[in-house]
């Protein structure tokens, strides 16, 4: 991956948590220079373990040879979905970067009291590791994890992405669209 490449396209998956049974995902393609390449939407479930899945369907539907990076807003979606990032990576070939926004001891505590039994949840939180804190430009810290590509291109990509504040664009723009992108309808 040629990190400078104004060209270089970063697929952005953010989610709109309703509180219902399914959230919703949005997913958008937008190069380095911001502009924006595509869409695509879908759902997970609420307290489910279908986050992978969800994202590596999204990935398919494009059918994009051009995406160079995969950003996630959080590696924890939809009240205890834990994504595979290393999975994603994996299955798609694509480097993944999970960003979070702010500090913390983590969520394992939370994780045990609300599914004491669930093992696998537990032991896909723990597989996540540690996040690593970035500086930004802006000033602002940004705390990752990253699969599939060296950290320090990861942080410089966050870097890039950032216009302002410690959300970068492909993120920004996704949790907008899935704010208010309609959840299907059952029948």
């Amino acid at each position: 991956m040629h990190i400078p490449k104004k060209g270089l396209r970063a697929l952005g998956i953010a989610e709109s948590y309703s509180g219902r049974s399914v959230s919703r995902l949005a997913g958008v393609v937008m190069r380095k220079d911001l502009r924006i390449d595509g869409f695509i939407f879908s759902t997970v479930s609420v307290g489910g373990m279908d986050a992978t899945a969800s994202i590596l369907h999204m990935v398919r539907e494009l059918e994009r040879s051009d995406i160079n990076v995969i950003m996630l807003s959080g590696c924890v979606i939809a009240w205890f979905n834990i994504m595979n990032p290393a999975l994603i990576a994996q299955e798609t070939g694509i480097p993944v970067i999970c960003v979070t926004y702010e500090d913390s001891e983590g969520i394992i505590a939370d994780i045990r009291h609300h599914f004491p039994e669930d093992a696998a949840r537990i032991q896909a939180y723990e597989k996540l590791g540690e996040r690593i804190p970035i500086e930004l430009h802006t000033h602002q810290t940004l705390f990752i994890r990253v699969w599939g590509m060296d950290q320090r291109d990861a942080a410089r990509l966050c870097n890039d992405f950032t216009l302002e504040g410690k959300i970068p664009e492909p993120l920004r723009v996704a949790r907008l669209c899935a704010r208010h992108a309609p959840l299907p309808v059952s029948n």
